[in-house]
């Protein structure tokens, strides 16, 4: 099980340095042009950042909930789920970093 749990923490971590990129970059350009669906963007972004950095923190911070996590009481049918979303979201992310990079 902590090869489930090591794979969700890291693509959580990914996520958040993804977003942060793309939100930063979807920020400047809504102070750019100013259209709505910048702003979309961003919002997007910013949630979606919100729920990896809280995912992040739940995995390595919080005493409680870390060690609850990392013991054998979660069953791995969770963790696969819960690492199969996180992977998930991580792939679709990339994809957005490739498109608004190119």
């Amino acid at each position: 099980m902590s090869f489930w749990f090591d794979v969700a923490r890291f693509s959580a971590g990914l996520n958040v340095a993804l977003l942060l990129a793309l939100v930063w970059v979807w920020g400047r350009n809504y102070l750019q042009f100013r259209s709505k669906h910048t702003l979309g963007l961003v919002m997007f972004g910013g949630f979606l950042l919100g729920e990896n950095a809280l995912a992040l923190y739940i995995y390595l911070v919080d005493p409680m909930l870390s060690a609850w996590f990392a013991s054998e009481a979660v069953p791995p049918v969770a963790w696969r789920a819960m690492m199969g979303l996180h992977v998930l979201q991580t792939v679709g992310l990339l994809f957005l970093v490739w498109v608004t990079w190119d």
